[in-house]
């Protein structure tokens, strides 16, 4: 649905943004530690007992993996204390006719089928279903499989295994969590590569600003038609 706003509205509270650019951050230190500890980096040089550096690793993936968890809980908490805009992440308007309407006409801007797009405040439709598909689903995702996995490693009794034991013999076992936890990391990287091309393309040549928004929390308007 569009909006016939034209002056700036400040969408995206303090907090938002912060965990925007924090989970970022903590997306990417998890998706490149992950990789190599699926694939450990191989060290000939000097005795094997002098190095720790799959443990180095193993332990900033982790951290990542705490703050990732954590900062979920707390966007989540924001969607309940926050303003209307801040709930969106959560609550694709999949009842609504016309929020399915606008998801077709943003299908259709992105294929430049379409001359302009429509004004939305906050996400527009397309995007919204994409962040709670893609992101929000997948973040689930990984952090129940990876604190399966780290649950393992503590071993029985920890936190981690009381809590998320479950997960493993879900799966099979634990190989089969491993390898959906790692084709889960190229789910949420096809994500991240498609979503900062969106917002690259929609500050450039949309009819509203998209990175500038999520620095300062302002949408601002590129022209006063509706």
């Amino acid at each position: 649905m569009s909006d016939k706003a034209s002056t700036p509205i400040y969408v995206y509270e303090k907090p938002v943004r912060l965990w925007h650019w924090i989970n970022a951050l903590a997306l990417v230190i998890l998706a490149v530690s992950g990789y190599l500890i699926a694939a450990p980096p191989v060290i000939t040089d000097g005795e094997a007992s002098d190095h720790f550096l799959l443990g180095s690793i193993r332990f900033v993936h982790f951290s990542a993996g705490y703050i990732l968890a954590i900062g979920l809980l707390g966007r989540i908490y924001w969607a309940l204390v926050g303003n209307r805009y801040a709930r969106q992440l959560f609550a694709p308007e999949v009842h609504r006719r016309d929020w399915w309407q606008g998801v077709w006409h943003e299908i259709l801007w992105y294929l430049f089928l379409v001359p302009e797009p429509r004004k939305h405040i906050g996400h527009n439709p397309l995007a919204g279903m994409a962040m709670f598909l893609f992101f929000v689903l997948g973040s689930l995702f990984m952090i129940v499989t990876g604190f399966a996995l780290y649950g393992e490693g503590l071993g029985q009794g920890s936190w981690a295994e009381r809590g998320f034991g479950w997960v493993i013999p879900l799966f099979g076992q634990s190989q089969d969590v491993h390898s959906w936890h790692h084709l889960g990391m190229w789910y949420l990287l096809l994500f991240v590569l498609i979503h900062v091309y969106i917002v690259v393309r929609e500050q450039l040549i949309s009819r509203q600003s998209m990175t500038t928004t999520m620095i300062d929390g302002w949408r601002r308007w590129k022209d006063d038609r509706p």
